[in-house]
């Protein structure tokens, strides 16, 4: 089904969490990075869409870069494997948001987040 509103993209984002009760990140850790595959009809529903899910899962979402879609990635030169493009191509045909890797982060923070 096609959407009057526009087509719909994938596009790659970058989201830091911080620590939460039951976020289920690995112990002593202070947050993580994920990077995530996420649709929409543009940058900006991608990451209202991936925060609500990463919320729902009881993660803590601090910050979003995003890198754009498959297409710009490309022109801007980045190297992407099949693997991740197949990723990507998932998120589409499934309208949804896909985390991809997750990275926790380990440092000298408190369990709130501070130095």
């Amino acid at each position: 089904m096609t959407t009057a509103r526009g087509k719909q993209q994938v596009y790659t984002l970058l989201v830091e969490v911080g620590r939460k009760k039951d976020d289920g990140l690995p112990e002593g850790s202070t947050g993580a990075a994920l990077m995530c595959y996420a649709s929409g009809v543009d940058e900006a529903e991608a990451v209202r869409e991936t925060v609500a899910i990463l919320k729902q899962a009881d993660l803590n979402p601090l910050d979003v870069t995003g890198y754009g879609t498959l297409e710009e990635r490309l022109e801007d030169g980045h190297d992407i494997d099949e693997e991740e493009q197949a990723l990507m191509q998932r998120a589409l045909e499934e309208n949804s948001v896909i985390v991809a890797q997750m990275t926790p982060f380990f440092g000298d923070m408190d369990s709130k987040g501070n130095a």
